[in-house]
């Protein structure tokens, strides 16, 4: 009898150990397939957040809002431990993407793969514009709202530093609870950068005694050129004027001088304001930059084409291109050719470039806007 109720105890034991092992091979099975299987709930678009302190139980129950439905938590729990996700949750916006799966989902948020946004600054923008730009962008963290422009300076470590021209037009990179300062310390840099190396291979001969004043020209080159390939040309003609010692006499100077005041149209009276920054006026350059150039206008004040042209005006036939000449009367008949346009309605553009104020049919005496530039030397 006892042998009997051994062999039966063992047979009991030898079932519970069959029927467990079946289970832990359906359950192997079930989560084989739950770490490969795609999430095909899931649209793409979605994200979801890690914050700081969050665990794998936040991070499952947002998951199921989100709508993932697959794998219990405790495979959840298993896989974060076999990825060694498990404790090491990134901080950050993780992309949810329709098919993508389980162990793809964990691998990139023990790896801090997370969405980045991106922020772009445009050639020709002033500090005013990019700080208009920066408020607007989201999810950017703002911190520079109430500083000063003295103020932002320091806090990117370049106190006293005036911020025209200082950061380099290009798209930026920033992750969640990335601030404004974070994206305007990666565009100094890269316009340091930017500003060293075109410096540093500039042609022979340039009137031009610093990179700072390359700087400031070639924000002016980057407001006066409507086209990419007239930026050497345009730069030609003020580095000429400079050396000669001519005024440059362009109107984007005088409207940063008028800063607030600029209606949209420059008149003749502003033209003979006297500000820091008005070029009809005062010789040479203005203090500091009026706009952010970007690299080309950087390469054009610093490799600037050949030439004797000391004056453009814009063709006003709709390309953006401007008409250059070498003497002030071949200008003037560019002048009276863009008025000819003007007049009879074809005109494409302000009458931008170098001009004559002095003519008494410029449209700088009526609501049209003002040319830009010079007058006789």
């Amino acid at each position: 009898m006892a042998k009997r109720a051994k062999n039966k105890k063992g047979g009991f034991k030898g079932l519970l150990l069959i029927l467990l092992l079946a289970v832990l091979a359906v359950a192997w099975r079930h989560y084989t397939v739950f770490i490969a299987q795609p999430m095909h709930a899931l649209r793409d678009g979605q994200q979801v957040s890690v914050g700081k302190g969050s665990a794998l139980p936040q991070l499952l129950r947002k998951l199921r809002v989100a709508g993932v439905e697959q794998g219990f938590d405790l495979e959840w729990q298993v896989l974060a431990r076999q990825l060694g996700a498990a404790g090491k949750l990134q901080v950050g916006d993780y992309a949810l993407k329709n098919g993508m799966t389980p162990s793809e989902l964990l691998r990139n948020i023990r790896d801090g793969k997370v969405v980045s946004y991106r922020f772009t600054l445009i050639d020709g923008w002033n500090i005013r514009d990019l700080r208009k730009a920066l408020a607007r962008a989201e999810p950017m963290k703002h911190t520079i709202d109430a500083m000063s422009d003295a103020q932002l300076m320091a806090a990117l470590g370049h106190a006293g530093q005036h911020p025209e021209g200082r950061f380099l037009p290009e798209t930026y990179q920033y992750n969640v609870g990335g601030s404004d300062i974070d994206v305007l310390k990666q565009a100094h840099a890269a316009m340091d950068k930017a500003l060293a190396a075109a410096w540093s291979s500039r042609a022979q001969d340039l009137p031009l005694k610093t990179p700072e004043e390359a700087l400031i020209l070639a924000s002016i080159v980057e407001k006066e050129s409507g086209v990419a390939d007239d930026r050497p040309k345009v730069a030609g003609v003020f580095l000429r004027r400079l050396g000669k010692g001519m005024r440059l006499e362009t109107d984007p100077t005088v409207i940063y001088g008028m800063g607030a005041a600029y209606a949209g149209n420059v008149r003749k009276k502003d033209l003979q304001t006297d500000t820091p920054y008005n070029t009809y006026l005062r010789a040479g350059l203005p203090p500091t930059p009026i706009s952010m150039p970007g690299k080309a206008a950087l390469q054009a004040v610093t490799h600037p084409d050949g030439g004797d042209a000391l004056y453009f005006v814009a063709s006003g036939d709709g390309s953006g291109r401007s008409l250059f000449a070498s003497t002030y009367e071949a200008h003037q008949a560019n002048v009276r050719a863009y008025l000819a346009r003007y007049r009879a309605g074809l005109a494409k553009g302000p009458l931008t470039g170098t001009s004559t104020a002095a003519d008494e049919s410029d449209p700088a005496t009526s609501p049209a806007p003002a040319p830009a530039g010079a007058g006789k030397p």
